[in-house]
């Protein structure tokens, strides 16, 4: 069999422009790891997200951010004013040999900068310009202020997230950025795509953080059209008797007894109950398990907590789910990070990759990898993410600018 070719990867030789906004590092983060040449261009002061936590060691430092060190390995890093005239040309010129620069400021600000779609594209046609903001670059919303939360909140799934007493809880992380990061990143390369397939004409890629958290409002929208009705929150609660999170010895796990395919699985967990001698089980082969109006009170949800919980209580989660999987019942453990860590399966594709160097202590960290396979370009890791400027004289030197020219432009504070 001819041994199939690698190439080194999948986006080698393609150059991004990142300017370090919440919303563009994973987007920069993703093109790194398949071979861009990413430069992560930010303020003299240093970008917001290294002033984010948790810090190593608990020790609050900008280049102490363990968000910070993930979202930014891989690539270069410069320090540009781009409130002065000088930083604004300066990246005029990043720009001109650019493929793809990534934003998320405020929508208006780069056109005020000089910076805009239009402007930048005088100078390369072929530029995709990726844009992420809260509600997107027009409508009545477009110049509102809004972070993450915002997003999350206009976008419906804030309203899905927390319980059912109490006020809507945000899922940890950032996910209304990270979402627009991920369709950010498609989103680019489909224009990159369509500029190389079709006469090398770039074009704007307006991401909006709403419409990406809208997108991911699972069956809500079903609900609505199929049943007239609004989905609530249950924050881990059972939604019927049998389906929802319950603890066991070491954790917690899910199943889901009744609702999707009620009789055959409820029929089956009665049965690993039953098996077990599970005090009262017998009482769940009643009739009035069939209807779906009892599963949902609160009598049948007790009563079954009360018959499941003590067994669950003397099993773990890999127990559980190993007996759920041999009864074919619809059961999963509650995975905490630490047992991503040690996950077999996770560990058997290298998911994490364990000896990371953290850019500042050089203290080795476990970060995930990417989630995807490639044969052929297989993605990698790269270098630390840059300290602030650490890359800038040396892409200063790639524009024409000698020494004693970047000195000039630090004293004035146009770079760092």
């Amino acid at each position: 069999m001819e041994q199939q070719m690698i190439r080194e990867t999948a986006l080698h030789g393609l150059r991004v422009l990142d300017l370090c906004g919440h919303a563009t590092q994973y987007c920069g983060r993703m093109l790194a790891q398949l071979g861009a040449d990413v430069v992560l261009v930010e303020p003299p002061g240093g970008a917001s997200t290294r002033r984010e936590g948790p810090f190593l060691e608990q020790r609050p430092h900008p280049e102490r951010s363990l968000p910070f060190a993930y979202f930014n390995q891989g690539k270069r890093g410069m320090c540009l004013d781009l409130e002065q005239a000088q930083g604004q040309s300066l990246l005029r010129e990043l720009a001109r040999s650019a493929d793809i620069l990534i934003e998320a400021e405020p929508a208006g600000l780069m056109e005020r900068r000089g910076l805009g779609y239009d402007d930048l594209k005088k100078i390369n046609p072929g530029l995709v310009m990726t844009r992420i903001t809260a509600f997107g670059q027009s409508g009545p919303y477009a110049h509102y202020a809004a972070d993450d939360l915002v997003a999350l909140a206009m976008g419906g799934l804030l309203y899905l997230g927390g319980y059912p007493d109490s006020e809507p809880l945000a899922a940890y992380g950032h996910q209304a950025y990270l979402a627009a990061a991920q369709f950010a990143a498609v989103g680019s390369l489909i224009a990159l795509w369509s500029c190389e397939d079709g006469g090398g004409q770039g074009q704007q890629v307006d991401v909006s953080m709403q419409e990406c958290v809208a997108m991911a409002l699972e069956n809500a929208v079903q609900f609505v059209d199929l049943e007239d009705t609004v989905r609530r929150r249950n924050g881990g609660l059972q939604r019927q008797a049998g389906t929802g999170v319950f603890a066991c010895s070491d954790g917690m796990v899910y199943l889901m007894a009744g609702g999707i395919a009620a009789n055959r699985f409820w029929s089956a967990t009665t049965d690993w109950l039953v098996d077990v001698g599970a005090p009262g089980a017998q009482a769940l082969r009643e009739e009035r398990w069939g209807d779906m109006a009892y599963l949902a009170s609160d009598e049948a949800k007790e009563r079954f907590e009360a018959i499941f919980l003590p067994y669950a209580a003397t099993r773990t989660k890999a127990e559980l789910y190993e007996e759920g999987q041999r009864r074919r019942i619809p059961i999963c453990p509650v995975s905490t990070s630490a047992d991503l860590l040690v996950n077999e399966q996770l560990r058997h594709r290298r998911f994490f990759q364990d000896d990371a160097p953290h850019p500042y202590s050089g203290a080795l960290l476990a970060l995930p990898g990417a989630p995807y396979r490639l044969t052929g370009t297989p993605w990698q890791a790269g270098r630390p993410a840059p300290r602030l400027g650490e890359h800038t004289s040396q892409i200063l030197e790639t524009l024409g600018y000698e020494w004693q020219a970047q000195q000039v432009l630090l004293r004035a504070g146009v770079t760092g």
